[in-house]
């Protein structure tokens, strides 16, 4: 069993930055994938950025080159730092980790809340 705790969310103009964290306690060293999700009110759940513990990384396209997902294994937390934030990015931002193996098996945070304001 893996713990997730998100934090760091909040309400910030265009145009500005905020920084997400998850700490992570329980068996971690199962987890083959690290990632970030979000749910804007009225749209399905999306994967914003992953990163595989062999170094692999993912972005959605909106996200690319504003949002960097980042791990300090020292620390077991996970990090997305978001830049240049537009009003379509508010959404509830999910930290999660996943299983690869022998079952595939997701943990989830309980989500925090980005709001950006126009």
């Amino acid at each position: 069993q893996v713990q997730l705790v998100e934090s760091g969310g909040g309400l910030v103009r265009a145009g500005g930055s905020l920084r997400l964290s998850c700490a992570a306690s329980g068996d971690t060293g199962d987890i083959d994938v690290w990632g970030w999700y979000r749910r804007a009110p009225g749209k399905q759940r999306e994967v914003v950025a992953q990163i595989e513990t062999n170094g692999k990384l993912y972005y959605v396209e909106v996200a690319n080159g504003r949002f960097t997902i980042s791990r300090d294994n020292a620390r077991n937390t996970v990090s997305l730092e978001m830049n240049n934030l537009k009003p379509a990015d508010t959404a509830v931002y999910y930290c999660t980790a996943t299983d690869l193996g022998p079952y595939i098996t997701d943990y989830w945070g309980q989500g925090t809340q980005v709001t950006v304001s126009s």
